[in-house]
């Protein structure tokens, strides 16, 4: 008889707000199905391998619980599973690469809640739950804070008192399953060695851009929390402190809180789009204003990283805004042109992997996000070999 573990499928969740994603894949890593448990909190959807379907999810344990009881429907009940890989924001100080979860990991995520209060507690809710459902699966944890563990002490610290940045005050950085995924499949992508300059911009939702010298971070956009950096869709990326401060005593935390993060942006900034392929059907002055400040702080920002580590050999793009919106890419390798960086119009507008002209003394680049894919990797590898 099989059981939760003996199987050869890794199962990948990703727990948000108000859905958890899933990806099955196999030992050679070939993703074999995808799925999403949306609008969680209320009437909601399940969707499977292009399947649809109503359903009350009122809170995360349901929604895990209908879309395991929808892969069993399709002929993946939990003992075909030999893992779970579980996407998890914030790893704080301490977990910097991914672990196998135990009672010790457990309550280390658990004390990194109020380093990512918008995160971590969906995350632990879907690794709760299926513990519950599946106690005898393996279940792995990536965190999107490990990449930039690298990071020098000078690039994370801020200059405040040794008490405070005890207290985990930091630059951590974000979106680094994504980077990591990012350097693994540059070979194959490109066909060309990973350079010892990359300067990577995840541009979706949340945007971010890091500094790869040697297939390690050394700097990124994002700091102690998601917020800071880029122009987001709804968060203000980089404001100072006293404007925060002010707005803290003016409208009180928890209206500010929610203006920082889920107000402002691109959102803040047009009137009320945050999709980039929205505001650049629409044509108002707000919406072209909206695409310039994403543009200006993405080209500004890069001038930093750049120096960070010395130079530059290549850039690249990826996340659902760097991955397909050529208008954006074409902006800021356009603000980079100072440095020799060239855009091919027709492989930018195609989308090709090569983007750069031949008359480029920058290698410009698109890279697929491949991060479910990077947790089922890290999982397996967690196993050691079946």
């Amino acid at each position: 008889m099989t059981g939760p573990g003996d199987g050869d499928l890794v199962l990948v969740l990703n727990a948000g707000s108000s859905s958890i994603k899933l990806a099955i894949f196999d030992s050679a890593l070939n993703q074999i199905l995808s799925g999403i448990a949306d609008g969680i909190g209320g009437p909601g959807t399940l969707r499977l391998d292009g399947m649809k379907s109503a359903q009350d999810v009122p809170d995360h344990a349901t929604a895990l619980h209908a879309l395991l009881k929808a892969l069993e429907d399709q002929g993946f009940p939990i003992t075909r599973f030999r893992a779970a890989g579980h996407r998890v924001v914030h790893g704080g100080a301490g977990l910097t690469r991914p672990v196998r979860i135990t009672p010790d990991v457990l309550a280390a995520i658990k004390a990194c809640v109020p380093l990512a209060p918008l995160h971590n507690p969906h995350n632990l809710a879907a690794i709760e739950t299926l513990a519950h459902l599946a106690p005898d699966l393996p279940q792995c944890a990536c965190f999107d804070t490990a990449f930039h563990a690298t990071n020098p002490e000078v690039a994370t610290r801020y200059a405040v008192p040794p008490a405070i940045a005890a207290r985990g005050i930091r630059r951590y950085g974000f979106h680094g399953i994504s980077y990591a995924s990012l350097v693994d499949g540059f070979p194959d992508r490109t066909g060309h060695p990973l350079p010892a300059r990359l300067l990577a911009f995840h541009l979706g939702n949340g945007a971010s851009i890091c500094a790869i010298r040697d297939g390690q971070s050394v700097a990124s956009t994002m700091g102690y929390s998601p917020l800071d950096g880029l122009t987001m869709g709804t968060r203000t990326g980089e404001i100072d402190g006293n404007a925060v401060l002010r707005l803290a005593e003016e409208d009180g935390i928890t209206a500010t809180h929610h203006l920082l993060n889920h107000e402002s942006g691109l959102r803040g900034l047009s009137g009320g789009l945050s999709d980039m392929r929205a505001l650049m059907q629409a044509d108002t002055p707000e919406a072209r204003f909206a695409i310039d400040h994403f543009c200006y702080w993405a080209i500004r920002h890069a001038g930093s990283l750049i120096a960070a580590m010395e130079g530059l050999d290549a850039i690249a793009f990826t996340g659902g805004i760097g991955e397909n919106a050529a208008l954006i890419r074409s902006r800021i390798v356009e603000g980079l042109g100072w440095l020799g960086a060239r855009l091919d119009a027709a492989a930018n507008e195609a989308g090709r992997p090569r983007l750069h002209s031949g008359a480029s003394t920058v290698a410009c680049w698109t890279i697929p996000a491949q991060e479910e894919r990077r947790i089922a990797a890290d999982a397996l590898c967690l196993l050691g070999s079946p």
